[in-house]
C-alpha cells in the first residue's frame, strides 16, 4: 500500500496473473465438476483397453516387415499415432483427478495438448489414407496408385506426419494454454478467451476443417464403392464386400470418436456469440464439449478393430495367439487332472 498526495494506491503483489487470466475470458474461469467426475474413470478404461491392443498390433506389424503393403504402412502409422495419445493420457488423468489443477509446468501443458491434438489429426489422416487406398483398389483397380511400393507408402506417411505437425505447431508455440484463477491452473486448448490469439484460432480452424474434409472423402469413397458393388451384383466379389466392410467400420469409428466433439464444440461457439446473458448455457456446453473430446480418445481402443478388418496379417496373428492360449490352457487343465488322478 502506497500513500501519496492523499491517494491510496493498492499494488497487488500476488495473483496479478490470475486476475488478468480471469478478466480476459468469456464468462470467467471455473472448474468443470461434471468433467472431473465423469472423464477420469473413462480415460483410465480407455488407457487400459487401448494399450494392449496397440502393443499387439505393433508387435504383429513389426514381425512381418518383409510382407508390408501400403495398407499395412498406413495402419502402422495409425498405431504410432495412438501411442502419442496413450503416453499423454496419464498426465491428463492426473489433471482431471485434481479437479482441473495442472501441477506441471507451462511447457508440459503445451506439450501434452500438442500430443493430444497430433494424435487426433494423425488418426484422422491415416484413417482417410486407408479408406482412399481401399477406394482405388476397388473403383480404379488399374490405377498406378495401386502399384506403389512400401517405401513410397512410407514417404506418403511421412508427408502426412509433416502436414500434421505443421498444422498443430501453433498450439505448441502458443502461451495462453495455461490459465490461473483462484489457486487453480487450467490447462486447456479450448480456453474461453474473449479474443483468442492467432495460434488458438488456427487450432480451432484445424479442429473443424480436418473433420469435415476427411468426412467428405470417407463418404465419397463409401458411396463409390457401394455403387461399384451394386453394378457387379452378380459377381459379388469377396474383395469388394470386404472393402465395403472396411469403409463402413472406418466411418463408424470416425463418426463415433470425432463427431460428438465437433457437434458440441460448434454449439459452444454459437452460445459464445450470444453474449454473457447465456453464460450458464455456454459453460454447460463447454463441459459437454470436453466430455465429447473424451470420445476422441476412444479411437485408441477402437483402432484395433480397424486393424482386424483391414489386415489379414493382424487377424491371423490374433487367431494364432488365441489358439495358443487355448492350447496352453488345455495342457494346464490336462496336467491338473493327471496330478489329481495320481493322487487318487
Amino acid at each position: 500500500l502506497k500513500r501519496g498526495r492523499g491517494i491510496h494506491v493498492v499494488e497487488p503483489l500476488i495473483g496479478v496473473e490470475m486476475s488478468s487470466d480471469y478478466n480476459k475470458t468469456h464468462c470467467g474461469l471455473a472448474p468443470q465438476s461434471l468433467v472431473a467426475s465423469i472423464l477420469p474413470p473413462v480415460l483410465i478404461v480407455e488407457l487400459l483397453l487401448g494399450l494392449p491392443g496397440n502393443l499387439l498390433a505393433l508387435c504383429v506389424f513389426c514381425r512381418h516387415l518383409q510382407s508390408w503393403t501400403p495398407n499395412v504402412v498406413f495402419l502402422l502409422n495409425l498405431v504410432l499415432a495412438d501411442f502419442l495419445l496413450l503416453v499423454s493420457l496419464p498426465l491428463r488423468i492426473d489433471y482431471l483427478q485434481r479437479e482441473e489443477d495442472w501441477v506441471f509446468s507451462d511447457a508440459w501443458c503445451r506439450i501434452n495438448l500438442f500430443m493430444l491434438a497430433v494424435n487426433r489429426s494423425a488418426s484422422i489422416g491415416f484413417m482417410t489414407a486407408v479408406a482412399v487406398d481401399r477406394y482405388f483398389k476397388v473403383v480404379h483397380p488399374h490405377h498406378k496408385v495401386n502399384f506403389i511400393s512400401s517405401s513410397q507408402a512410407a514417404g506418403t506417411a511421412c508427408f502426412i506426419w509433416a502436414v500434421v505437425f505443421s498444422l498443430r505447431l501453433p498450439l505448441l508455440l502458443t502461451g495462453d494454454l495455461l490459465m490461473k484463477h483462484e489457486n487453480h491452473s487450467y490447462c486447456r486448448s479450448f480456453n474461453p478467451d474473449k479474443d483468442p490469439k492467432l495460434g488458438i484460432k488456427l487450432h480451432y480452424a484445424v479442429y473443424l476443417a480436418e473433420f469435415f474434409f476427411s468426412l467428405i472423402i470417407l463418404l465419397f469413397c463409401s458411396f463409390r464403392i457401394c455403387c461399384i458393388l451394386h453394378r457387379r451384383h452378380k459377381d459379388k466379389k469377396k474383395n469388394m464386400r470386404q472393402a465395403v466392410r472396411i469403409i463402413s467400420v472406418i466411418n463408424v469409428v470416425f463418426i463415433v470418436c470425432f463427431g460428438p466433439g465437433v457437434a458440441i464444440g460448434l454449439t459452444a461457439l454459437y452460445m459464445k456469440t450470444q453474449g454473457e446473458s447465456y453464460c450458464d448455457t455456454f459453460k454447460s456446453s463447454g463441459e459437454w464439449f470436453v466430455i465429447g473430446i473424451g470420445f476422441t480418445y476412444l479411437n485408441s481402443v477402437l483402432d484395433p478393430v480397424i486393424y482386424g478388418f483391414c489386415s489379414s496379417m493382424f487377424r491371423d496373428a490374433v487367431k494364432t495367439m488365441i489358439n495358443r492360449l487355448g492350447l496352453v490352457a488345455l495342457q494346464l487343465s490336462h496336467r491338473g487332472n493327471t496330478v489329481n488322478g495320481d493322487k487318487g
